[in-house]
């Protein structure tokens, strides 16, 4: 069974698409898989009980956990795959599944263990403020989740209250090392994490490479927009080809002033899933350089996956996704404007062969081949020692 609170269609979500590639590809390899999925689109349409309720939900969530106990009873699946608990299921889920007897394995997506808004990162700025607090009162200070002290204060509250129960899940699936660092911080013995990174389909042998780079990601500031457009200014117009940007979100008018300022930039809007992969096939080069601790962008899977290099910074999962060396499937700076502008001539002038690298490692390491069997063998691991 697999369990999950879809982000909100309206804002592009990689979690939402690995979701779904997940349960397809267990789906080929023969696994019979019940989701078990709220949606927060659906929250404008609760009854009035429901919207009563709902700021208690990340707590307990009483109606998903009277719907998934009867599902488990009725299904009695050998596991449960917990992604994203919040705000409609709650974490309360892995004690209804462990009152049923089904072991629970989650894959960990963000830091939401220890951070309210799941990032460490606040006000432009890498932040480790709540980490080791029994409750996160810096979170509720600074109303990290949602901009709201009060919605803030219940997070902080949920994530103090369900320490046990984040304690009690069986296995975690670790995207990267440094998602497995940030569990062992938090307690979590090594013989109960995995690592484990996200894949995605392969789309086959990829077009001729394009010209230019393509940035696409929402367009807020821990995405590294600014720090982009910085270092792109350092070059004269014209000079590096064509800087394709994509997405929305509050540093949309940055996007929009440098489209109009510069010839070498183009600005275009927000894209569905086959405008992304149209502006993919046109650039030779995806850039991914969040100034957050981001875990496993899965820009960087799409980009490699169709043989397109990436110029990343070195933060968080990306230096583990996109390799050092000969090998490496493209290019990593610093989180750095002047560290940024040197790797964009490098990064132009390089990108046949390190695009060659890209798809490779990606048929090595993230393709569902690899990555499937090894999903299996983790709930198989589970089920043995849950069951002795």
């Amino acid at each position: 069974m697999v369990a999950h609170n879809r982000y909100r269609e309206a804002i592009p979500s990689g979690e939402n698409v690995i979701v779904d590639t997940e349960i397809g590809q267990l789906r080929e390899a023969g696994v019979d898989v019940v989701p078990f999925q709220r949606s927060s689109d659906s929250i404008g349409s609760l009854s009035l009980a429901g919207k009563a309720l709902l700021p208690i939900s990340p707590v307990y969530g009483a109606e998903a956990q009277h719907d998934l106990a009867a599902l488990l009873a009725a299904e009695k699946p050998d596991a449960l795959h917990l992604h994203n608990p919040y705000p409609l299921l709650s974490p309360w889920v892995i004690r209804t599944a462990h009152a049923h007897g089904v072991p629970v394995v989650q894959t960990v997506h963000n830091y939401r263990q220890v951070c309210s808004s799941g990032l460490y990162f606040r006000d432009g700025h890498n932040c480790q403020d709540c980490r080791g607090k029994m409750l996160g009162w810096p979170a509720i200070k600074n109303r990290c989740y949602r901009g709201s002290a009060a919605q803030s204060a219940i997070m902080a509250t949920t994530l103090a209250v369900h320490r046990p129960t984040w304690r009690s899940v069986d296995r975690y699936i670790a995207l990267t090392d440094k998602i497995a660092a940030h569990l062992a911080d938090y307690g979590i013995p090594d013989d109960r994490i995995v690592i484990k990174p996200n894949g995605l389909p392969d789309p086959g042998a990829p077009a001729p490479l394009g010209e230019g780079f393509l940035y696409g990601a929402r367009l807020s500031p821990e995405k590294g927009l600014g720090l982009l457009l910085d270092a792109w200014r350092r070059h004269p117009d014209g000079s590096l080809g064509t800087l394709r940007i994509a997405g929305d979100g509050e540093l949309r008018p940055l996007a929009e002033q440098a489209d109009r300022d510069r010839s070498d930039v183009t600005y275009l809007g927000p894209l569905d899933r086959a405008g992304m992969t149209a502006a993919r096939r046109d650039s030779a080069v995806v850039i991914a350089v969040p100034t957050w601790e981001d875990v496993l962008p899965t820009v960087i899977l799409e980009a490699m996956s169709t043989g397109r290099a990436v110029l990343g910074t070195a933060v968080g999962g990306i230096p583990y996704m996109v390799g050092t060396g000969p090998d490496a499937a493209g290019w990593l700076a610093e989180p750095d404007p002047a560290a940024l502008a040197a790797a964009l001539p490098l990064a132009r002038a390089g990108a046949p062969a390190a695009a060659v690298a890209a798809r490779a490692r990606y048929q090595q390491h993230f393709h569902p081949d690899v990555l499937t069997p090894r999903l299996i063998s983790i709930y198989e691991d589970m089920s043995r020692h849950a069951h002795k």
